[in-house]
C-alpha cells in the first residue's frame, strides 16, 4: 500500500472543459488515495518450490514503486510530466517500471485499488476495469 495525491487536470482542456471530464478530482488542491497495490508474476517453479524468491520480489516493489510514489503528488513526478495522473496511468508506470527492472519472473499484470468501489488491472495490452 502506499498513498499519493494527484489532481486530475490536463492542460490540453479549458477549465471548464476539465471540470466537465474530471469532475470533483478536478478540484484545484488535489484529492489523495491510499492505493493497495497487487502484483502477479508467473514462471516456472524451481528446486526450492517456488516461482521467484517473494522477498526479493517486495524489496524491488518497495524500493522502485512505493519508496518511489508513497506521500507524493503524483502530478509533480517525472513520471507524470505531460501526462493526467489517474489511477489508470499510474497502473501502466507501475507495470512499466516493474517490467524494465524485475528479471527473476514474468510479470503478468499489475492491479491497482483506488477505493473500495473501483480499482485497474493492465497486463501490458490493455486495462480493465472492476
Amino acid at each position: 500500500m502506499f498513498s499519493a495525491s494527484h489532481r486530475l487536470h490536463s492542460e490540453l482542456l479549458s477549465e471548464e472543459a476539465n471540470r466537465e471530464v474530471y469532475g470533483r478530482c478536478n478540484n484545484p488542491h488535489g484529492h489523495g488515495h491510499n492505493y493497495a497495490l497487487e502484483v502477479t508474476v508467473s514462471g516456472q517453479v524451481d528446486a526450492n518450490g517456488m516461482v521467484c524468491n517473494l522477498v526479493d520480489l517486495d524489496e524491488f516493489v518497495t524500493a522502485q514503486v512505493l519508496d518511489r510514489f508513497d506521500h507524493l503528488n503524483l502530478n509533480q513526478t517525472p513520471e507524470f510530466s505531460g501526462e493526467v495522473p489517474t489511477t489508470e496511468n499510474l497502473c501502466v508506470r507501475i507495470y512499466e517500471i516493474l517490467k524494465r527492472g524485475f528479471r527473476q519472473a514474468h510479470l503478468e499484470k499489475v492491479r491497482l485499488e483506488e477505493t473500495m468501489m473501483n480499482s485497474f488491472e493492465y497486463a501490458g495490452d490493455g486495462y480493465a476495469l472492476k
